[in-house]
């Protein structure tokens, strides 16, 4: 039986107070809080277990290396990766998606071919295909989404055709809570000869994912959404494609031989991981993916799924509220607007009371504007966080909604 109370217990700064108050912690889609168990995999590794890998023969080196290779193999698990040759660590989706702009769109793309993505995408898989275009040529084009926040698919089967090299889609939305349909996406793209990127920074923490059955070409997401440490995160890809790629970033560890005048390349997944990594990072992953399968993605999916629909109900009753995205299938995200009151202003009065929500543009302006605004709030719940909290948050906003309506007149 799945119980976040019990589960909130394995979370220490869950038990801290802000301002006076228990901290409601509702800002889990910038990033989440770590368990316990992720900490102390942290703390071990540093304590026992400290050294660079791959080239040391001692000791700690072999255990060092041991650990980092044994978190590459739970997280392609994790992932329903066949094999670990594809999963690369990085710093995070940003670099993810960077690295294969980089390394697979500036050798790909040429004059006149096109990328498809959509309005709803987050700055990290829009301004490097921005970057790369300019580089090569190619041209954007965008699935435009829908009122309900839902992608039109039908103008994506108008998009995507011969022209298209890639396809590109958030799998679920930072701001709207909206799952998108990738695997269907992912059908278009391989129809028309094109390559498919999922940027799974929200769904990879959030529901079950197997890549495999996404049909994606890459796949990105990053370490600290998901209960593990900041400063690292994954691209998968299909190994023959890595092996197509030019390497994205030179130094030690991504060669087999340098010369003076040219050099040749480690093997995968090495190739795209020179100089040190961020091991212990990485070591804490593998801890964070130990919890969530322990915990079970289809619990947690569950979970979120039944809170977010909960606060969007119970947002819903207040009125003069604006929330966007779909009311049912959404993940634990709502964000919202309340009439005559700024976001930001809104967030600090909140903060008063213990509670942690996000402001802005959520690194997504386009989609901003396609809703006709600057900024929203944003309360992202996980798998820790409870009916009790969405209430609290509630009766926050009761509160807010009457300070700034007395401060009007």
């Amino acid at each position: 039986m799945y119980e976040a109370a019990k589960i909130r217990r394995d979370f220490p700064i869950l038990s801290r107070e802000v301002n006076g108050g228990k901290l409601v912690y509702l800002d889990n889609a910038a990033t989440s809080q770590k368990p316990r168990q992720v900490i102390e995999a942290l703390t071990d590794y540093y304590e026992r277990h400290n050294a660079n890998i791959h080239r040391g023969v001692h000791r700690l080196a072999e255990e060092a290396t041991a650990a980092y290779e044994g978190a590459r193999e739970k997280v392609a698990a994790f992932l329903g990766a066949p094999e670990t040759t594809g999963l690369v660590f990085t710093r995070g989706t940003t670099e993810a998606i960077n690295l294969v702009a980089h390394a697979w769109g500036r050798k790909e793309l040429r004059e006149g071919d096109e990328i498809v993505l959509t309005e709803a995408e987050h700055h990290s898989n829009l301004v490097p295909w921005q970057l790369a275009a300019q580089a090569t040529g190619a041209k954007l084009r965008f699935i435009p989404i829908r009122e309900d926040g839902t992608l039109d698919m039908e103008e994506a089967e108008r998009l995507v055709g011969p022209k298209i090299k890639l396809v590109g889609c958030i799998h679920a939305s930072n701001v709207l809570a909206t799952v998108n349909p990738v695997e269907k996406l992912a059908e278009l793209a391989h129809a028309n000869g094109a390559r498919m990127l999922v940027d799974g920074a929200q769904s990879a923490p959030h529901l079950p994912v197997n890549v495999e059955e996404l049909g994606c070409d890459f796949f990105a997401c990053s370490g600290h959404k998901m209960l593990g440490p900041t400063g690292v995160g994954v691209l998968w890809s299909k190994p023959e494609l890595l092996e197509e790629m030019d390497p994205f970033l030179g130094g030690g560890e991504m060669i087999r031989e340098v010369h003076l005048d040219h050099s040749t390349w480690n093997d995968l997944p090495y190739k795209f991981e020179a100089g040190t990594m961020n091991i212990a990072q990485a070591v804490g992953l593998g801890a964070a993916v130990d919890y969530l399968d322990a915990l079970g993605m289809d619990n947690v999916r569950e979970h979120e799924r039944k809170l977010g629909e909960y606060a969007y109900r119970r947002l819903s009753e207040l009125g003069d509220i604006t929330i966007y995205g779909p009311a049912e299938d959404r993940t634990g995200i709502v964000s919202f607007s309340l009439p005559d009151v700024h976001p930001h202003d809104l967030s600090q009065l909140l903060d008063e009371e213990g509670i942690a929500i996000r402001s802005g543009h959520h690194c997504t302006q386009p989609l901003m504007r396609r809703l006709g605004t600057v900024a929203t709030a944003r309360a992202s719940f996980y798998l820790y966080n409870t009916e009790e909290e969405v209430d609290t948050l509630v009766e926050a906003l009761v509160k807010a909604r009457e300070f700034f309506g007395a401060f009007a007149k």
